[in-house]
């Protein structure tokens, strides 16, 4: 079967022409419409576009490890504390998810048996 340009240059323009909300959005999709659609439904943020995470600080006394970690948004946080040890032979961990709720401080805390090299916190909605 052969295409003639008309036919190809006739299939593009519909698809340019395709109302913006006639588009589909996957599950993870940037726009959330309200019950309505195009006909005046309002636009809500969808998760991934809204503030999330909580601020952690975190701080190292000899072989502890110690983060707090707050959240000022709405939205649950689930943090989790990584260390990673100096020593090959001493065992690296990461914490259980911790939920930092709305307005909420979490503590998270962990060890190695020697030397930290380095820590960090995760987050996850």
């Amino acid at each position: 079967m052969r295409w003639s340009p008309g036919a190809v240059l006739a299939a593009l323009a519909l698809l340019v022409a395709l109302p913006y909300g006639a588009a589909s959005h996957g599950a993870g999709g940037a726009v959330t419409r309200a019950a309505g659609g195009d006909r005046g439904g309002a636009v809500r943020e969808a998760p991934a576009d809204r503030p999330f995470g909580a601020e952690c600080r975190s701080s190292v006394q000899g072989s502890t490890a110690v983060a707090y970690c707050h959240n000022p948004y709405p939205e649950t946080d689930r943090v989790r504390l990584h260390i990673e040890c100096e020593r090959w032979w001493d065992v690296d961990s990461d914490s259980a998810p911790v939920a930092a709720g709305p307005a909420g401080t979490v503590r998270l805390t962990g060890r190695c048996w020697k030397e930290i090299r380095s820590v960090w916190v995760s987050h996850q909605r």
